[in-house]
């Protein structure tokens, strides 16, 4: 068994150690920004996306926004951290944890949504992501999900074991908007938890564990 002394590979600092004792955490409210991730016209999505913005509104010591891709008009002439656009930039730098909708289009997930994602990187490294799918059929949106994954990890979120899925999408809501099927409130209760309690995680990490 090896003890490894070196201040080099100290990683925890004191404060973290006093942090640790007493199970002290930040009391800075987490961030935690829903990104709707499709900009087509007549999108279920959206009323996926209000809903589980509106979920974690009610969570306390949270704050949140969403964010709608449609809205923020990245070019389309080149990619990358080359458009990165200032506000969406500032979002996921200020983000602890973060919330994708992300619909079901022919087995994947929307190429704009890619597009606007990519336009950042250290933003996102260690933060937690879940990620919430959408579909027309019964799989709520589980393959696009999966061939999203490794874009999250390549990218340095960290996603949670929980997932959205929201199937027959078109049904689940009134013309207003409402949710008509309320057992998805007890699951993205569950979902929200999971997320939450991994954004704290994070966060400490972020703040006292040194590399």
């Amino acid at each position: 068994m090896f003890k490894v002394e070196s201040s080099k590979f100290q990683v925890l600092s004191s404060k973290a150690k006093d942090h640790y004792k007493t199970g002290r955490m930040n009391p800075k409210p987490l961030f935690i920004p829903v990104i709707l991730g499709t900009a087509r016209q007549g999108r279920a999505s959206e009323n996926v996306a209000r809903f589980v913005w509106g979920e974690i509104e009610k969570r306390e010591a949270v704050e949140t926004e969403l964010i709608d891709i449609r809205e923020l008009n990245f070019p389309n002439n080149d990619a990358g951290e080359a458009i990165k656009q200032d506000q969406f930039s500032e979002h996921i730098a200020r983000a602890d944890g973060l919330v994708l909708i992300v619909p079901e289009y022919n087995h994947g997930y929307p190429g704009l949504l890619k597009h606007v994602l990519d336009t950042n990187l250290k933003e996102y490294i260690h933060k937690a992501v879940g990620i919430c799918g959408v579909s027309a059929g019964g799989f709520g949106g589980t393959r696009a999900i999966e061939n999203l994954l490794p874009v999250m990890r390549e990218l340095g979120l960290v996603t949670i074991f929980w997932d959205g899925n929201f199937s027959t999408a078109q049904k689940l809501f009134d013309a207003e908007g409402n949710l008509l099927d309320q057992s998805f409130v007890r699951r993205i209760d569950k979902f929200l938890g999971e997320l939450i309690w991994m954004s704290k995680v994070l966060r400490y990490g972020r703040e006292n564990v040194s590399l």
